[in-house]
């Protein structure tokens, strides 16, 4: 157990890799419940948060979700999040556990009439179901129509007789689910998943594991690749950038950058030496260091090692070599594009 954003949270449970290995083949479940839940209401909600971020508002619809960022003035990130759109005037956002007040500040202060700000994270406890196997679980103990639920989307329905609010995204590049449940209601629920899903191999899962998923599906974690010192379109976010919208923070600052390019962007890289890359470690070419490894570290399913660091645009082209330093010795790498894993098209676990 470690602290976390003032929350004492599981590292593992089983181990790392074995945890890893069973959100790949059958199902994971995670609690989730550090991160924070903003609710934006009233007839000014839609202008205000399409004002706030770099995605089109416009284009969500009741029961939809959508990835998008809060940027500063200079295009950097104050938060990524994913904004459900629960009613007409009425959405609900799932922000960073560390970044909850500082979200829900820069929000109100921006409201004006019409519009409603509340921090409701306390109020919810949030469970995500992953994995392959995810859907035949929840589908035993929930009534939702599940197999009508498309990614990004959202329902409400009972899981193990609770009312609760069903996402279908993830953090870990497998197919599942987010519960949005009651705060008080979130252990009933967790063990009865935990009970239900055994004879499909659900086992519960900790940060270790949630770190090394969402690595090998390249998915960022803010504080460690993109922050209020990185813009979102050197963060190799541009397609949650859209420009025609209308104005939002920084938008001049990342159109400059889509025409010019930006000086540096985050690659990802798989190295071609034996070591494995941490969060901090020098990359070097030439001879000189030209960035440092944002994320970085084993990737159990793929078994190699991998990582995400900020490279000027040259270097960032996929087939580049570079050397990562690794405890006093530099490694060869090899810049690739995309992520490291999709998951393939099945309806059966991985053997």
């Amino acid at each position: 157990m470690v602290e976390f954003a003032g929350w004492e949270m599981p590292v593992q449970f089983a181990g790392i890799i074995h945890e890893h290995l069973a959100v790949r083949r059958n199902a994971g479940l995670f609690d989730v419940s550090h991160m924070g839940q903003i609710e934006v209401r009233g007839t000014g909600s839609l202008g205000l948060l399409q004002a706030l971020t770099t995605n089109d508002l416009n284009r969500l619809h009741t029961g939809q979700a959508q990835y998008t960022v809060l940027t500063t003035p200079a295009g950097t990130c104050i938060d990524d999040l994913v904004i459900y759109r629960i009613g007409e005037w009425e959405y609900l956002l799932c922000v960073n556990a560390a970044n909850v007040e500082k979200d829900f500040q820069w929000i109100r202060e921006h409201s004006g009439t019409g519009v409603e700000v509340t921090n409701r994270s306390a109020d919810f406890g949030l469970l995500a179901l992953q994995g392959p196997r995810a859907q035949s679980i929840l589908s035993r103990c929930s009534d939702a129509s599940l197999d009508r639920l498309a990614g990004f989307h959202l329902a409400r329905g009972r899981v193990a007789g609770v009312e609760t609010i069903i996402t279908r995204t993830g953090y870990t590049g497998e197919d599942g689910f987010e519960l949005y449940v009651p705060s008080t209601q979130a252990g009933l629920i967790w063990d009865h998943l935990l009970e239900e899903g055994a004879v499909d191999g659900l086992e519960p899962i900790g940060l270790g594991a949630r770190d090394t998923l969402r690595l090998e599906a390249r998915l960022l974690l803010h504080g460690s690749d993109l922050d209020e010192t990185t813009t979102a379109w050197e963060a190799g976010l541009r397609r949650f950038i859209r420009f025609d919208k209308g104005a939002f923070p920084g938008r001049e600052i990342l159109l400059a950058q889509s025409r010019k390019g930006p000086e540096r962007l985050l690659a990802g890289f798989e190295m071609i030496d034996p070591g494995i890359p941490r969060h901090g470690y020098g990359i070097i070419y030439n001879g000189k260091t030209v960035g440092h490894v944002t994320s970085g570290g084993h990737a159990p399913f793929l078994r190699k090692n991998i990582g995400l660091g900020y490279l000027p645009l040259a270097l960032a082209e996929a087939g580049q070599e570079v050397e990562v330093e690794i405890r006093g010795r530099t490694r060869r790498a090899k810049i690739v594009k995309g992520p490291f894993y999709r998951r393939p098209a099945r309806t059966e676990p991985v053997k």
